[in-house]
């Protein structure tokens, strides 16, 4: 049975967009009910985020935005940050230790402690621009890790799957032009945020180090699986990567109310599989993944269950 640490904290739960939004306090509690229940969170090591220093924030976003964020930061009440995304009192303190889990679950990897973890962190991250919110994302958690990843562990090579059903055009974005970044999407297209289509294969020296994957409504495990064999496994060994990260979101499922693919929560569990294969074979099975979307409470806590025991048996 493989190593996995979990990083969560109570901080995660006071990130509020207000009621009726998807992006709920709800999600974190419905995923660790489930855990609790299905006796999975028992076998995990728990591992404590800290905050991120602006010192790793800002080799991902712009010092100006950070220093926006610090500004419109509210005392009460909610500030807007773009159409989809706003700021409670407790949103920066959340963010800012979101992006340090993901960061303390690199270093407990690199230190031995565990092989894999999954991030249970809110808020998510994918769509974060370098310098602007977007689509319920403040931080980018996924990359900043991975820039942590080369510059604090000196590792060359990161791969990045994100299987959410959004396109992670934040991530994207910021490694475009980065050959030791290789940035895998699928993605239900066209859709939210209308990024992504499979001409978008990175620019300059990065050609090629993206790729993404659209695909159409209705598409299910099957079609997942064929083209995680089919292009991303061949990517990855050609890539060799040094570390794999995944931007877990959880909003393909047949029941998510925000989109229209068909993965099951079994399915989560065959995609982690393969992932954990090019990890094994390339990495010493070195994965973070860190939460995304999942907006169907009981959809989201199955698949990050299914997630985390296919990790398990890594």
């Amino acid at each position: 049975m493989g190593r996995v640490g979990i990083v969560t904290h109570p901080a995660f739960l006071e990130h509020d967009m207000g009621r009726q939004h998807p992006e709920s306090p709800e999600r974190l509690r419905a995923i660790l009910a489930q855990l609790e229940s299905s006796g999975t969170m028992s076998k995990l090591t728990r591992i404590e985020p800290r905050k991120a220093a602006n010192e790793w924030i800002t080799r991902i976003h712009d010092p100006a935005y950070v220093q926006r964020l610090e500004e419109k930061a509210p005392s009460t009440g909610y500030a807007s940050l773009d159409p989809d995304t706003s700021m409670s009192p407790g949103s920066l303190p959340a963010a800012y230790l979101a992006a340090g889990g993901a960061m303390a679950a690199v270093d407990a990897i690199m230190d031995n402690q565990v092989d894999q973890v999954f991030c249970a962190v809110r808020p998510p991250g994918h769509h974060a621009e370098a310098n602007r919110a977007m689509g319920f994302c403040l931080l980018n958690n996924v990359a900043i890790a991975a820039r942590y990843i080369q510059k604090r562990h000196g590792l060359k090579r990161v791969l990045i799957v994100d299987w959410d059903v959004h396109h992670g055009n934040g991530t994207q974005h910021v490694f475009e032009d980065d050959p030791s970044v290789l940035f895998f999407s699928t993605h239900q297209y066209p859709f939210y945020p209308g990024t992504g289509s499979d001409q978008e294969r990175g620019r300059g020296e990065g050609e090629g180090a993206t790729i993404n994957v659209p695909m159409s409504g209705g598409q299910g495990t099957d079609d997942f699986r064929e083209i995680f064999q089919k292009v991303l496994l061949p990517a990855a060994d050609a890539f060799r990567p040094e570390f794999v990260l995944i931007s877990a979101g959880f909003d393909a499922h047949q029941d998510d109310p925000l989109a229209n693919m068909n993965i099951t929560d079994e399915g989560y569990g065959e995609l982690t599989r393969l992932v954990v294969g090019i990890a094994n074979t390339h990495c010493h099975g070195r994965i973070v993944a860190c939460l995304e979307g999942g907006y169907d409470l009981r959809a989201l806590s199955a698949s990050v269950d299914q997630h985390l025991m296919a990790l398990m048996d890594a």
